[in-house]
């Protein structure tokens, strides 16, 4: 049985989360965290991690985090002197938050995914594949993603893991390209543009374009529910139970 805490449980993903927890039996979560009201559950729910700690009778084995960037310096905090084990799916942070999420998992485990599905995570390998082949024939490559428009960040956490996908296998000689309106110049070959449409309730597609004398090459990925990221969250919380200190991404979970 793995304990766990949901860090954002009355958002819209970690309502998710905590419906599909409470079915599944290798699962318990003790508790939630978020200072905004929403929601019926039946674990108890703390303004805070300071409140969690000083108040909580059961502690949690790991801690599945889908709350907001400007929440994460906390949740890092709590990690780092506890010692708890972390699912951080927030996207949006900062360099500096990049920095101490690095610094937190020498203390504890720590696994961090732009995003948490298994269909992302296998898109990523078939990129790089493809990449190798297509750059070197002089493809043009642009990223286009989409989401609801709750969404504050842009690009999505998502559009920049496929982005460095396929720059790492190029040898990092690529940069990003997000905004062409202020530009007078015909396109870079070796940048990969990225774009982003924010409206209705989309809950993620991801587009990556290949493109090249007379022939397109596209790979897409859509995500008809919440439930995908939600499913991938819980099953990194089963991994990183019995994990060292260290820092993890959904590739060591699916064993890619």
């Amino acid at each position: 049985m793995v304990k766990i805490l949901i860090h954002g449980c009355n958002g819209h993903m970690g309502q998710v989360v905590s419906r599909l927890a409470e079915a599944d039996e290798q699962l318990q979560t003790v508790a939630g965290v978020d200072p905004f009201p929403g929601g019926e559950h039946s674990y108890p729910v703390y303004q805070s991690l300071k409140d969690y700690q000083e108040k909580a009778e059961e502690k949690a084995d790991v801690i599945v985090d889908f709350s907001s960037a400007k929440a994460v310096d906390e949740l890092l905090s709590f990690c780092e002197e506890t010692k708890t084990a972390c699912v951080l799916c927030t996207t949006g942070l900062s360099e500096e938050q990049l920095a101490r999420v690095n610094a937190v998992s020498e203390k504890a485990a720590v696994l961090k995914s732009a995003n948490m599905s298994l269909g992302i995570n296998l898109l990523q390998n078939l990129l790089k594949k493809a990449s190798a082949v297509l750059a070197e024939a002089g493809f043009d490559i642009e990223i286009v993603e989409k989401h609801h428009n709750r969404k504050v960040d842009a690009p999505s956490g998502t559009a920049l893991a496929l982005a460095d996908s396929i720059n790492e296998e190029l040898g990092s000689a690529y940069h990003y390209v997000y905004d062409r309106s202020g530009r007078r110049q015909k396109r870079d070959e070796k940048e990969i543009g990225i774009s982003a449409v924010r409206g209705g309730t989309i809950v993620g597609d991801h587009d990556v374009i290949f493109a090249g004398e007379d022939e397109v090459i596209t790979f897409s990925h859509r995500a008809y529910s919440r439930n995908v990221f939600a499913k991938g969250a819980l099953q990194a919380a089963k991994f990183l139970k019995d994990q060292p200190a260290g820092l993890y991404d959904m590739s060591d979970v699916i064993g890619g």
